[in-house]
């Protein structure tokens, strides 16, 4: 797991991040994205310095029709981020898109790692 997705002292640097600057979107990738050189999961994160963090976005990023996963030969495609374009300026939750308050994240311990909701 990553500095943003682990506990002890990586709680302490979140908790100093998300005061000092303002996580406010989590863009969670697909497995495969970065095969074969990992196959975790990877998120973008989008970042405001200077304001303390109140909501996250969260929006998962699904596969392409007909895709189980991304490799070599059927990399990601920025096509593929249309979505993602078109709810950035006009959000609403749904089936990929969730907003958790940074109270919610304080009383998981700094856990960024908040599971959809609608699925």
């Amino acid at each position: 797991m990553g500095t943003l997705f682990g506990e002890g002292v990586k709680t302490r640097i979140k908790e100093k991040l998300l005061s000092e600057c303002n996580l406010h979107t989590i863009v969670r990738l697909p497995n495969g994205v970065f095969n074969p050189y990992t196959s975790i999961k990877t998120n973008l994160l989008f970042f405001t310095k200077g304001e303390s963090t109140k909501n996250i976005w969260f929006h998962e990023h699904p596969y392409p029709p007909g895709y189980k996963s991304y490799s070599k030969t059927k990399p990601i495609k920025i096509e593929e981020f249309a979505a993602e374009k078109a709810w950035w300026n006009n959000r609403e939750e749904n089936e990929f898109a969730w907003c958790v308050s940074i109270e919610e994240i304080k009383a998981n311990g700094y856990n960024l790692d908040i599971k959809n909701p609608y699925q």
